[in-house]
């Protein structure tokens, strides 16, 4: 291990955490099933809601659909949740930019390392609304998206396709490969009993018959977008130790942002294979950690292909072998590299970040049940695409 950039590491820990069940749609509204389920996280931490003198979210909606968005019903901002909780907090905050629980995270260990809260709880809260996820409401094209809307590329899922396709044309992937990835998420994701995906397992023949959206991409290369809060209580290592549960501390991280190619926001396959391994660098500069150090890498998966480029910028793999290195059984639960263990985006829904938290806490703190891995001092959530949004270290025992 190198020294260490980050001066707060150690400092901060995750005291506790709720999980909603994770629906398509739900009849409760998104605004009380965030209240219900932070009150659940307060509760887990051995605290009251009095006691919690922080609050922050990132409260991206990440539909393409152009829907107005109303605060409590399809996003719960950090102000809104306040007021119907009717408490007074000394630090308050929202993140905006890519990567919204990363963000959040980092906003909260900021918070609370400088004094500015003894206890912020941090959430995130996803709404599924009804029709097309991804629609596209344009009566008119301007700007950059004249190039490509009338044209029928909008959306993410027509954005992963082609850098998806480039990696397979350039490296010699198959689809079939990807199947190794889909079925492990959703097998580890059936086996967690807040996933969408509960108790439903697949095959590699399901990946591969599966509808195609956005060719090679099909409807199980996509997380399945879903109503669904997270929530966590974070506080100072001092205080952590005194709480119910085993505290998990925050040990670092690092933040990439968007850096089109192109100017046109096409996911150009070089840009982020290259900033992913720059957000890589100034991790392990940041926590004085490396790949060997890992327990729990939990990968990002929205799109399936993020896992191929996760595992190559994180140093697990060779630029362009990531693929093999799946096939080889490198990331199968129990005797590889355990990087879908908690079921990710993939295996969950769409919680934007959530499983990879979440996973980290539960391991690293001995929550895991039945699903504990036998090492687990070290974790990392990488949450959104490695060359953007953020990565956030976490370790059992706070580090020197």
């Amino acid at each position: 291990m190198s020294r260490p950039r980050f001066e707060a590491r150690g400092k901060v820990a995750i005291a506790g955490y709720a999980h909603s069940p994770t629906v398509r749609h739900t009849d409760v509204p998104l605004g009380a099933l965030t209240i219900e389920t932070c009150l659940q996280a307060i509760a887990d931490a051995g605290l009251t809601k009095d006691q919690i003198d922080g609050f922050t979210t990132g409260a991206l909606f990440p539909s393409s659909g152009g829907r107005a968005l109303v605060d409590g019903v399809h996003v719960v901002t950090a102000a809104w949740l306040v007021e119907r909780l009717r408490v007074r907090p000394r630090w308050l905050c929202g993140f905006q930019g890519i990567g919204q629980l990363p963000g959040a995270v980092i906003l909260a260990t900021d918070a609370i390392a400088s004094g500015s809260a003894d206890y912020v709880v941090v959430h995130r809260a996803m709404f599924n609304p009804t029709g097309g996820y991804h629609e596209n409401p344009m009566t008119r094209a301007e700007g950059a998206a004249q190039w490509v809307a009338p044209q029928g590329f909008w959306g993410p899922p027509m954005q992963m396709a082609l850098p998806y396709m480039e990696y397979m044309q350039r490296y010699g992937a198959t689809r079939q490969d990807m199947a190794t990835v889909a079925v492990e998420a959703r097998n580890n994701g059936a086996a967690i009993p807040w996933s969408h995906w509960h108790n439903e397992p697949i095959t590699v023949d399901d990946y591969l018959d599966a509808r195609m959206i956005a060719e090679p991409m099909s409807v199980l290369d996509c997380d399945i977008p879903v109503t669904g809060v997270g929530a966590f209580v974070l506080t100072s290592a001092e205080r952590a130790r005194d709480m119910p549960h085993p505290p998990v501390y925050v040990a670092g991280y690092a933040q990439g942002h968007w850096r089109p190619a192109t100017g046109v926001n096409a996911w150009c396959l070089d840009d982020l294979m290259d900033g992913g391994r720059e957000v890589a660098r100034m991790l392990w500069d940041n926590t004085g950690l490396g790949p060997g150090d890992v327990d729990v890498p939990q990968v990002y998966d929205g799109f399936s292909p993020f896992v191929y480029l996760w595992l190559e910028a994180l140093g697990y793999c060779e630029r362009g072998e990531a693929h093999r290195f799946v096939q080889d059984g490198g990331i199968r639960t129990g005797s590889g590299l355990p990087a879908l263990s908690g079921g990710g985006a993939l295996g969950n829904g769409r919680m934007h970040g959530v499983p990879q938290m979440l996973e980290c806490y539960l391991q690293l703190s001995r929550r895991a049940g039945e699903r504990q891995l036998p090492t687990a001092d070290v974790g990392l959530a990488c949450q959104a695409a490695p060359s953007m949004g953020g990565v956030v270290a976490y370790t059992s025992e706070p580090m020197p």
